[in-house]
């Protein structure tokens, strides 16, 4: 009898922490999202991102500006190894910075819309951070080659060093677009699935 009111008990404290971790969540949302219970998106931001134009527009761009990268890093990567197609990577180059610029444009539009944040909403603050780092290099790869700033070589490998910024902060929003697939409201889908 004894253990059995235990068990009972125990089952009821941690079906309690369960339920206040979930008012936590349903409260808000961790902006790191680092471990399973944590969630990226409130109900309503969830719902702010489903509904607005950005979302598409960023759903395109993204994968155009990585196909761009590879062959961008490609050329940049054959021109250093054996001098051809400066010109074809510096055009790669060219355009890439402008898909980044596009690309940071959207997504601030994208921020407000879902966040009410032009920017470094709390969800996507290292993201953003990270990401004001690979427009200034991309920037810098820009204003190199319009200047005549750096020699060839070298211009490549400014260029290589911005291509493997942008390749860290891409992780770091395929992270947080994976995070992004789960429920909105801070409920696991493990309980969500239960709960119905």
């Amino acid at each position: 009898m004894r253990r059995a009111a235990r068990a009972a008990a125990q089952g009821a404290a941690q079906g309690a922490a369960r339920a206040g971790s979930w008012r936590g969540a349903e409260r808000g949302r961790t902006d790191a999202g680092a471990d399973a219970g944590t969630f990226l998106y409130t109900s309503e931001e969830k719902l702010r991102r489903d509904r607005t134009p950005w979302t598409t527009v960023q759903a395109v761009l993204a994968p155009l500006q990585f196909a761009v990268f590879l062959a961008g890093l490609a050329l940049a990567v054959r021109f250093l190894s054996d001098g051809e197609g400066f010109r074809l990577a510096c055009l790669s180059m060219l355009l890439k910075v402008g898909l980044l610029y596009t690309i940071m444009v959207t997504g601030a539009f994208w921020e407000k819309a879902v966040f009410g944040r032009w920017l470094m909403a709390p969800a996507f603050f290292w993201e953003d951070v990270v990401g004001l780092g690979v427009v200034a290099l991309h920037t810098a790869c820009l204003l190199a080659l319009l200047s005549g700033w750096l020699q060839p070589a070298r211009l490549m490998a400014l260029t290589l060093l911005a291509y493997a910024s942008y390749l860290v902060n891409a992780g770091q929003f395929v992270r947080k677009l994976r995070l992004g697939r789960r429920p909105a409201g801070g409920m696991p889908a493990l309980v969500a699935v239960a709960g119905s």
